[in-house]
């Protein structure tokens, strides 16, 4: 639970100008407030490198986040049911412990595998490996519900011509595993353009389960980078439009 500090400024007073100082607060019509985070929240992802988006840019990637999920559900009414089902074959049960707990290690292998299938794009993730009601959060949205985030997936996935992704580093910590990544994809839009990014993903463990209960992407490039990047057709593009 966030709780709300204010603090005030204090004038000083010289009542001897040779040896007693003394503070006395003074109430301060500006106050400001500053938000104390409990522990197991992460702050809002940054990029130390770039100032913060303004409120028009954050609302307009908010439009471009909804957009293309309504796209990714409107493409998946063209789908296939075959392809449906073989990423639905993907997802198998862990082995747990009499507590119903599974073991990180199981966990994480889990999780490896799953980049190996580039779960990003394709949905196929191992869904026991978290919590039906796990947190998914990146630079443009958040939001709860393991189905909701596998459809995003395999949705986005059928948007690409081709896509390569990578887990280039794992890193393990008390609470919290960190899947380093690199991934880049060409769009099957009319003017092809070509996505490139590279970044990270936490993965906060629940205590009981031992399962995933936030999933949080950090993306190494400013989020208006992303979308200019979406919106700007290809060289393969140009040159079948010239030629």
């Amino acid at each position: 639970m966030a709780t709300m500090v204010s603090l005030s400024s204090s004038n000083l007073l010289n009542l001897n100008s040779r040896t007693l100082h003394s503070y006395i607060s003074l109430p301060n019509p500006c106050k400001k407030l500053y938000r104390i985070r409990c522990a197991g929240e992460n702050p809002p992802a940054s990029n130390s490198t770039t100032e913060p988006e303004s409120v028009p840019e954050n609302a307009l990637l908010k439009v471009a986040w909804n957009a293309s999920e309504l796209l990714g559900i409107a493409t998946s009414f063209f789908r296939s049911t075959k392809d449906v089902k073989s990423a639905e074959q993907e997802a198998r049960r862990l082995a747990a412990d009499g507590s119903g707990s599974v073991d990180r290690t199981v966990i994480v292998q889990a999780i490896k595998e799953d980049f190996d299938r580039s779960y990003f794009v394709t949905g196929n993730l191992t869904l026991d490996a978290y919590e039906e009601d796990c947190e998914f959060a990146d630079p443009a949205s958040s939001f709860k519900g393991l189905r909701r985030f596998k459809r995003n997936c395999t949705n986005f996935g059928s948007l690409l011509e081709k896509s390569d992704m990578k887990l280039m580093k794992w890193e393990d910590f008390e609470d919290k595993g960190i899947g380093h990544w690199r991934f880049s994809c060409i769009l099957a839009f009319p003017w092809r353009p070509i996505l490139s990014a590279s970044g990270y993903t936490e993965y906060f463990f629940d205590a009981q389960s031992g399962k995933v209960c936030r999933h949080v992407e950090h993306w190494n490039v400013p989020k208006m980078a992303l979308l200019k990047q979406i919106l700007r057709p290809s060289r393969k593009f140009w040159s079948k439009t010239t030629g």
